[in-house]
């Protein structure tokens, strides 16, 4: 199939699966750490694509989940220079191949490149821990997933 750049976050259980399922389709990864990697905001921002800024942020953040940033306030160069600061902001994963550049694992052109077909009923962009506090975006200590 085709090569893939996996920008992850490690230990992630979601992250996990999607490239489990990009693996079985016979692509060939290549992951990366979303969080090291020294992110501009011309390097960042053709991930977006078409997407209003709202959709580029991941709602489990911590920043997001406490409030202290709105993504539906912000315009395009605030939410890019809050990503490049603190890339757990960043809605994962990160994914770029030959058919084009993407965030999140829901259906759309990109995944649909990739030959990913996603059940309406499934979920593989969500966190796949649960409970009230599943700790899947605190800042990586080798024990958080």
């Amino acid at each position: 199939m085709s090569s893939v750049l996996f920008y992850e976050k490690p230990g992630c259980l979601s992250n996990a699966k999607q490239k489990a399922l990009l693996t079985s389709l016979g692509h060939r990864l290549s992951v990366r750490n979303l969080l090291a990697e020294p992110w501009t905001v011309e390097r960042l921002r053709p991930f977006f694509g078409v997407l209003p800024v709202r959709e580029w942020f991941n709602p489990t953040a911590p920043r997001i989940k406490q409030g202290e940033v709105l993504p539906e306030t912000l315009d395009e160069p605030t939410a890019l220079a809050l990503m490049v600061e603190d890339p757990l902001l960043i809605r994962r994963p990160l994914i770029e191949s030959e058919y084009g550049m993407g965030c999140g694992f829901e259906s759309g052109p990109l995944l649909a490149a990739l030959g990913v077909a996603i059940a309406v009923d499934q979920d593989l962009q969500s966190c796949s821990r649960s409970g009230p506090d599943p700790r899947c975006d605190l800042p990586t200590d080798g024990a958080a997933a």
